[in-house]
């Protein structure tokens, strides 16, 4: 049996224009060593399979390469290879840079690849700092990872960093191309199409996966054959599932998605998958936009086909409520259940049911025609009642029904009420309009003293204070606690038919004034006199009373108790 190597090995490149999707940074490094201006330290990072590691072998064997050599020799002895996962202690960085010294024995420089770089702990890390900041002439660092944030800033301010990106679609799916035919393989556009996105950007998954398809199916590549062995749902799944919709046709969509689920895959696998497919739909429609649709050119005619019979706003609203259900799904204890619902609304989006044929009369259309009687649509008008329109408007063969069902729908006009307003309309939440309330509480209240002649019965202090406290018990049962307990700071004080009081901030004053229409509203009804005012003042040395200091409390202890400093003095204590 002969020995198999795989793709991603077999088919490594060996020169820099073998690179696939790097252009740009292989591009630099070319001119780099045809101007000999090569940086002693390179940081190579991007993703996983993108060509990082190749790219450095292919730049070691390059610089060493002077024209006289053989195509096969790789200058083996001067290229070393160290796995910073495996090889992150200090002790290790050590030794490596004791190798650096030794010039090398054939060709101009040694290369050290350090793959994983990231791993190496933080003492390595410092350990290397010196030898990688001023190597020897003849020594070049390519350092590799796919985390760059886990390295240290001192490290990377002394590298000349290559961000590499990921492969796209279209590249890997060439790529793939070239190698089936490399290997007298029949593959469909299509099924090289679903390899390359499965890849998602790393071209040795997706050499892995063509491996794999390739052992299940054999020399012919199909679409079909690639979705069951990658367990995917087909682009078919998707075409069929938005016909459906369109159509509004719920039962067979709830069976198709439940053909899906018996498949083995993910309820929001689907959904997720159903919301892309809106996606490209809408990309379709425009001409600017379709190279954005990364699809094979058989499967792009198709959504071509099917954006024409979706309107933007379906596809609009579709995208909104599969991305709802999709952000919904993992909190969701009935996830199955969340998918059908959304599959339901969206073929229910361009579904009106029997509103498409109902009329806007006042009577329904069917009960005219069981009276032979011909329906006339009614126009509004604002001079003559609903009744009156209604007999002017239809043409009755029977009076006598026309006329019962008329006098079921007579209407009549209220009285009008015509109320004083000003011009000027404020909102019921804006500042304006809580002061124009107080205002015109205001004006009410002064229109009230001057209108009537009301009652001045005479009252005393002891009586205002007995009224004062009812009112305070009143509002305590209603709940407005902080209002009661601020009526009680002082005891109100009666000078003629003037309530004063004295508090010890302006907080307070204001409270009081927003409610002292319904107090002093209370206290004129039970005293009988409407000529009572308010005087709120406001001292603020009441409030630093409120203060006390340790020696404050201590002095106050002491007036009650002299032991309590005799005990101070004993234990020698401190206040």
């Amino acid at each position: 049996m002969e020995h198999f190597v795989v793709s991603a090995r077999k088919y490594r490149p060996q020169t820099f224009k073998d690179v696939v999707g790097q252009q740009a940074i292989t591009n630099t490094l070319l001119n780099a060593i045809e101007n000999n201006h090569l940086a002693q330290a390179l940081l190579f990072t991007g993703p996983r399979g993108v060509g990082k590691t190749t790219c450095a072998r292919i730049l070691a064997k390059m610089i060493n390469s002077d024209g006289s050599e053989t195509d096969d020799e790789d200058f083996a002895f001067n290229i070393f290879e160290l796995d910073a996962a495996s090889n992150n202690s200090v002790d290790d960085i050590r030794s490596l840079t004791d190798q650096v010294r030794i010039p090398p024995q054939v060709g101009k420089y040694k290369v050290y690849i350090i793959d994983e770089v990231h791993m190496l702990s933080q003492a390595a890390f410092n350990a290397f700092l010196k030898t990688l900041e001023e190597p020897p002439k003849h020594c070049i660092f390519i350092l590799a990872t796919t985390e760059k944030h886990k390295i240290i800033p001192t490290i990377l301010s002394r590298c000349q960093i290559f961000d590499f990106k990921r492969i796209t679609v279209k590249d890997a799916k060439e790529y793939l191309k070239y190698i089936a035919g490399e290997q007298g393989i029949t593959a469909e556009d299509d099924a090289l199409h679903i390899i390359a996105q499965k890849a998602d950007g790393a071209m040795r998954d997706a050499l892995s996966i063509f491996d794999r398809v390739v052992s299940f199916s054999g020399k012919n590549l199909t679409r079909q054959a690639v979705t069951e062995n990658l367990n995917v749902l087909d682009y078919e799944t998707y075409f069929t599932s938005t016909d459906l919709i369109l159509e509004n046709k719920i039962p067979e969509l709830l069976l198709q998605f439940n053909n899906t689920l018996s498949k083995g895959f993910d309820g929001h696998h689907y959904i997720a998958g159903l919301a892309s497919h809106f996606r490209d739909l809408l990309v379709s429609k425009t001409a600017q936009t379709i190279e954005l649709l990364e699809v094979g050119d058989q499967t792009k005619n198709k959504y071509l086909e099917q954006s024409k019979k979706a309107s933007q706003e379906f596809l609009l609203q579709g995208i909104n409520l599969a991305n709802d259900c999709d952000l919904k799904y993992k909190t969701s204890k009935n996830q199955r259940l969340l998918v059908e619902l959304c599959l339901m609304q969206l073929a229910s989006i361009t579904f009106d049911g029997e509103k498409k044929n109902s009329k806007h009369y006042i009577i329904p259309a069917s009960y005219f025609k069981k009276k032979g009687i011909t329906p006339i649509p009614v126009s509004v008008s604002s001079k003559t009642t609903k009744s009156k329109e209604i007999v002017e408007q239809l043409t009755v063969t029977k009076k006598e029904e026309a006329a019962a069902i008329v006098s079921n729908f007579q209407v009549k006009e209220p009285p009008k009420i015509v109320l004083k307003q000003d011009n000027k309309r404020t909102s019921g939440l804006s500042l304006s309009s809580i002061r124009a309330k107080k205002e015109h509480q205001i004006r009410q209240m002064d229109v009230v003293i001057d209108e009537e002649n009301l009652p001045k019965d005479p009252f005393t202090e002891k009586q205002l204070v007995e009224v004062w406290n009812a009112y305070v018990k009143k509002i305590e049962e209603k709940g407005q606690y902080n209002l009661a307990s601020i009526l009680s700071i002082d005891t109100p004080k009666l000078k003629d038919t003037t309530i004063h009081l004295e508090f010890p901030n302006a907080t307070n004053k204001v409270e009081v004034e927003r409610q002292q229409y319904d107090l002093l509203g209370f206290i004129r009804k039970t005293l009988n006199n409407f000529d009572i005012g308010l005087d709120i003042t406001v001292n603020e040395v009441l409030e630093k009373k409120y203060a006390y200091t340790s020696m404050d409390k201590f002095e106050k202890l002491k007036e009650k108790n002299p032991s309590i400093d005799i005990l101070r003095k004993t234990f020698n204590l401190d206040i």
